[in-house]
């Protein structure tokens, strides 16, 4: 008797065991089986916002997604309202999604203390690769980087800079330009970089940093002096030069790399559908053609290439940190 109650009891047991599996192993064949939410820490038309619409544009389609990324913004403290909300509050279920911004998230969960960080989220790919660039409005009396700063060693305090928030790539610039040249610049940050690029053409500031993106956009309106990165742009901005060919030690410290990531505990299924769905999706040739009309530059990464490059980059910044000071 008791050797028929042992074999009952483990058929009992296999019978809840597998109860539990099969809806969940359905449910992952059959993801995603609704539109997915994308969070943008950003304001409605900056860089992030803009590009993150269409690299998602092909989403509902076959042999992508199949269905639609939804962009919900949130935006508010250079990012740190939106990924707060998203560590803390997303549900893990594979149906929340939302846009990182390296420096950004990274140097400022190293110099804040915020709710997210690169071992509570998870990467899916990385869509693009965007520098920052040093701008002032076309009626400026600076037209080269050098005059701008030769102005600024005489007039200490006296030259404000917008960016996009706290430890963003374009604080991070400044950050950099002040150190490298021994100049005190007055940074005003903002909710983001449609707003910082409205200080500038609005004559509100001396100048600016921000995204390649954003500032070719507007090109007519400003005058882009210099860019913080390793080469020049030869897609879009070819006759700018990079700092270092003026001779100020500005790197690639700032660029903006964009993509995808998910909240940690998303389970593997879905993470594993994400990342293989969504690289191919970057590279549509409708949205390589929309990119690049809007004078977005891409590199495209999958979800290893992008682990890799967050703990680089989690090791480069905290050392980088310690030597900027905090304006």
């Amino acid at each position: 008797m008791k050797r028929v109650t042992d074999v009952k009891m483990k058929k009992i047991w296999l019978t809840a065991i597998f109860g539990l599996v099969l809806p969940f192993t359905a449910a992952a064949e059959g993801y995603p089986d609704r539109p997915v939410l994308v969070t943008v820490a950003y304001s409605p038309g900056g860089a992030t916002d803009f590009q993150a619409r269409i690299v998602t544009m092909m989403a509902a389609q076959e042999p992508y997604l199949g269905q639609p990324l939804v962009i919900v913004n949130k935006p508010g403290a250079g990012g740190q309202v939106g990924w707060n909300w998203f560590a803390q509050r997303a549900k893990n279920d594979g149906y929340q999604l939302a846009a990182y911004n390296i420096p950004h998230f990274i140097a400022q969960s190293i110099v804040f203390k915020t709710k997210y960080n690169i071992d509570n989220l998870e990467p899916v790919a990385n869509w693009g690769a965007d520098p920052a660039v040093l701008i002032v409005n076309k009626d400026s009396q600076f037209n080269t980087a050098p005059e701008l700063i030769d102005f600024a060693k005489k007039n200490p305090g006296k030259v404000t800079i917008s960016g996009a928030g706290q430890f963003t790539g374009h604080h991070v610039a400044m950050l950099q330009l002040a150190k490298a040249t021994g100049v005190t610049f007055k940074y005003i940050p903002t909710k983001g970089g449609v707003k910082a690029l409205q200080r500038v053409l609005g004559g509100d500031v001396t100048a600016g940093f921000n995204n390649l993106s954003d500032s070719y956009r507007s090109r007519d309106k400003l005058k882009i002096l210099a860019i913080a990165d390793l080469e020049r742009d030869k897609d879009f901005l070819p006759d700018v030069p990079t700092f270092k060919e003026l001779g100020v030690e500005v790197d690639n410290s700032s660029v903006n790399f964009r993509g995808i990531m998910a909240p940690k505990g998303t389970p593997p299924e879905a993470i594993k559908t994400l990342s293989e769905k969504i690289p191919p999706m970057f590279q549509d040739k409708k949205v390589i053609k929309k990119m690049k009309a809007g004078g977005s530059p891409m590199r495209v990464m999958t979800r290893d290439e992008v682990m890799a490059m967050w703990k680089e980059r989690q090791t480069y910044l905290t050392d980088l940190l310690k030597d900027l000071k905090k304006k």
